[in-house]
């Protein structure tokens, strides 16, 4: 009799990367190509048999949505989808991930704050280590500025008090999950607060989550809000607001 293999199988299915947008139209092409080539070595390598790359258009007002049409014609594997009205971060993931068809989903943002090859990393520990979600982490926060690092340490601690979700890095936008995770998850935020919220719900309903950590490629080009106090305000505001249901969901567990 022949022993029994000792490796794990290897997923196939449909791979989405998912980008929300704002404002974009100077990296948007570059964004497009990272993810075709790492689609490319996803597939090349046997970790999927197909990917997409879903693009949500937050009612940019500069060509960000002129470009993106313009390259969902030259690119067979781009989806394009425009808001009418501007939804911020939780709603344009709220519209990207119920876009998505893929087995597998990986968020994060257009200005690609680590190496999107990376994504062949995650899909790997995904599969090895039987994870629903992989959240990545920053190796070095220093190129953010320093008080971004001191809000980021500030809110961290905060989720896991609140929550016990165990999470080195919340709202850094790099998360791989199974469609399970979608499927089951409900997401109400409209704001930043979403990526907690993602976590915090996954964790609730007993998905399993991994880290590992990547290096970080501050944003050069474009604009980044997510430190702006409105930003902020709303947030802490979500947060109060889905504090009863994520803890009742904790506690039902």
């Amino acid at each position: 009799m022949e022993p029994a293999s000792s490796e794990l199988p290897t997923p196939q299915g449909l791979f989405s990367f998912v980008f929300p947008m704002w404002n974009e139209e100077a990296i948007i092409q570059r964004t497009v190509a990272a993810a075709r080539e790492a689609g490319d070595r996803l597939v090349a390598e046997g970790e999927v048999s197909a990917y997409e790359i879903v693009l949500v258009n937050d009612a940019s007002t500069d060509a960000t949505g002129a470009i993106a049409d313009r390259l969902v014609l030259e690119v067979p594997t781009l989806v394009v989808v425009h808001h009418p009205a501007n939804r911020k971060l939780g709603g344009t993931l709220q519209t990207a991930f119920a876009t998505a068809k893929g087995d597998f989903v990986l968020y994060t943002d257009a200005d690609l704050p680590f190496d999107l090859l990376d994504s062949i990393k995650a899909m790997r520990l995904l599969r090895f280590y039987e994870a629903d979600v992989v959240s990545a982490y920053r190796f070095d926060r220093t190129g953010e500025g320093p008080r971004r690092a001191v809000y980021s340490y500030a809110y961290n601690t905060l989720i896991r008090l609140l929550y016990g979700v165990r999470v080195r890095d919340v709202n850094f936008a790099f998360k791989l999950m199974r469609r399970a995770v979608l499927d089951k998850v409900e997401l109400h935020s409209e704001g930043s607060f979403i990526d907690a919220e993602l976590l915090c719900k996954a964790d609730a309903a007993g998905f399993h989550t991994i880290q590992f950590g990547v290096d970080y490629f501050p944003r050069s080009r474009g604009e980044s809000t997510l430190s702006s106090p409105a930003v902020i305000v709303k947030i802490l505001r979500e947060m109060w607001q889905l504090y009863p249901e994520l803890k009742a969901q904790r506690a039902a567990r």
